[in-house]
């Protein structure tokens, strides 16, 4: 008899500690809360009921700001952000989260419930948190 492997969902491993932004920041501003709260990824404020949320990475900025020589300072969030960006829902089994990640060649993806962000997760975490849990590493 073969045996059930064990279901790990994405509310098990994501991440809940993120930082939030507004679209409207300068990149400068986006940078100095990424390095006060020791992070390379930050969730864009919607700006009303019917926007979708945003995300902001390093390498957003790596290849927007840094690579064309702007000026972090002269920059708004809105400028280089992704927007929107794929959700996954926080039920969902770390193998199908990790197949959309492959899909889409995703870094990051917000995870909602009832249209409010309750965390993210990244390739990382899915591996490190989620297929240890899977087999079982400690």
């Amino acid at each position: 008899m073969e045996r059930k492997k064990p279901l790990i969902r994405v509310r098990d491993i994501m991440r809940t500690d993120f930082g939030t932004i507004d679209g409207l920041a300068t990149v400068d501003e986006a940078l100095r809360q990424m390095k006060a709260l020791k992070t390379s990824v930050l969730v864009v404020n919607k700006r009303h009921e019917d926007d979708e949320y945003g995300l902001i990475t390093s390498g957003d900025i790596a290849r927007h700001v840094l690579a064309k020589d702007r000026s972090p300072e002269r920059v708004n969030v809105y400028e280089v952000m992704e927007k929107p960006t794929i959700l996954i829902h926080p039920d969902m089994d770390i193998r199908y989260c990790s197949r959309l990640f492959a899909r889409y060649n995703l870094v990051r993806a917000l995870v909602v419930d009832d249209r409010q962000v309750v965390g993210i997760i990244s390739p990382n975490t899915l591996v490190l948190d989620g297929l240890y849990r899977l087999l079982d590493i400690k």
